[in-house]
């Protein structure tokens, strides 16, 4: 033990730890002086009956020990609810693509994790009914034009009575027919990327290229080059990051401690060092009826740090439901022993240094870094109390 760290002293500065050595010295004291007894002695034994144990500390060994005097502090206390669940991103984040017309993939030159933009290239099919469907969008245009002037011929030669209703109705029906069919075909060709209304002769290709409906990274590449891809067959799979969220699951038991707003303090598995943050967005409505779970959405509060997190991340989170404010102090302040804490007040603040008593409290709520401490006679929000240092002083 550090001889500057001493207990209670009397005169010649050495600890009294027996009372019944003290019964025994005040005894011989008694029989063998006259009926004066020494004042200081009286005062040492009251003090050790009492239970009372001081310490003291030169300012010297207080600055090199980094120890600290503060007072209680109004510090706040959260009611908190664990989860569970997911680095997530909304539906419109993600796309798998695939193609509306089956062909051979010809072209393809992607990996996972790649980075690609919206509308890019992404792979090229290739197959000779794209060429039939191009002519047939070209003959139907074409005989339309003749069509179209066949049909306002016979409207103006019915409204002169010079040809018969007959006419007029079949010039109307066949106008009407390749219209209705060129628009059709138009529109089988946007899907193929062709614009219709720039498509001429000299552009038909028995290739089509399929491009990437949203900004992202590449998480699945599910053909390969002279493979054939059915219609409708997934090729390709994106997802955006740009705006992940929390997908959580709490117990049904939980749900009325919870809103929306809330403040959340999650960890990944990856990293479960670093703390990040972010709010309850959207409560879900419905309760898994096998796991009596309810499901929670999200949002991170700093949204530059989406770029750490990737889909499907298991996370563990804690959502604070309530708070309130406590007189507390750091947990470095106390030192439990037996299941009792003590703490140190100060005592003297003297120009050699301070005298310390250690004073037995009783704690209430914890967090991370405080304790509160609850109504105890002699104690208030003006005592100074040994911040950092009370483990080395009582344990020594």
């Amino acid at each position: 033990m550090n001889p500057a760290y001493l207990k209670t002293r009397s005169n010649s500065s050495i600890k009294r730890y027996a009372f019944g050595f003290w019964v025994i010295a005040a005894t011989i004291g008694l029989s063998s002086c006259s009926s004066g007894s020494d004042p200081d002695i009286t005062t040492d034994i009251a003090q050790e009956s009492s239970g009372v144990e001081t310490y003291e500390v030169t300012k010297t060994q207080f600055e090199s020990s980094h120890m600290a005097l503060g007072t209680m502090q109004m510090v706040p206390f959260h009611e908190v609810v664990k989860a569970k669940g997911m680095i997530d991103v909304p539906p419109e984040n993600r796309a798998a693509v695939s193609s509306y017309f089956g062909g051979t993939v010809k072209e393809i030159n992607l990996l996972p994790g790649q980075s690609v933009k919206k509308g890019q290239v992404l792979f090229v099919l290739e197959n000779p009914d794209y060429v039939q469907i191009q002519q047939d969008f070209l003959e139907a245009k074409g005989q339309l034009a003749y069509l179209q002037s066949d049909y306002e011929r016979q409207k103006n030669l019915v409204q002169d009575s010079i040809s018969s209703q007959k006419k007029f109705l079949k010039a109307e029906s066949d106008y009407t027919v390749t219209r209705a069919r060129v628009a059709s075909l138009g529109k089988k060709l946007a899907l193929m990327n062709i614009d219709p209304s720039t498509f001429t002769i000299e552009n038909i290709r028995t290739s089509l290229s399929v491009r990437s409906p949203i900004s992202g990274y590449v998480t699945e590449v599910a053909i390969s080059q002279g493979a054939f891809l059915t219609p409708s067959q997934m090729a390709v799979s994106i997802v955006n990051t740009d705006h992940v969220h929390l997908e959580l699951n709490v117990f049904e038991k939980d749900l009325a401690k919870i809103s929306v707003g809330q403040p959340i303090r999650f960890r990944i598995q990856e990293d479960s060092s670093k703390e990040y943050e972010a709010a309850i967005y959207l409560i879900s409505k419905t309760i898994d009826p096998e796991e009596r779970t309810v499901g929670i959405h999200g949002h991170l509060v700093d949204e530059k740090l989406a770029e750490r997190f990737n889909p499907g991340m298991y996370v563990e989170a804690v959502i604070y439901t309530t708070s309130e404010e406590k007189w507390a102090l750091p947990k470095d302040a106390l030192v439990e022993i037996e299941g009792n804490f003590y703490v140190l007040t100060l005592q003297n603040n003297l120009e050699t240094g301070y005298t310390l008593i250690k004073r037995e409290v009783k704690t209430g709520l914890s967090n991370n870094t405080h304790v509160e401490i609850l109504d105890s006679p002699g104690l208030d929000e003006t005592t100074k109390f040994l911040l950092n240092g009370t483990f080395n002083l009582i344990k020594e």
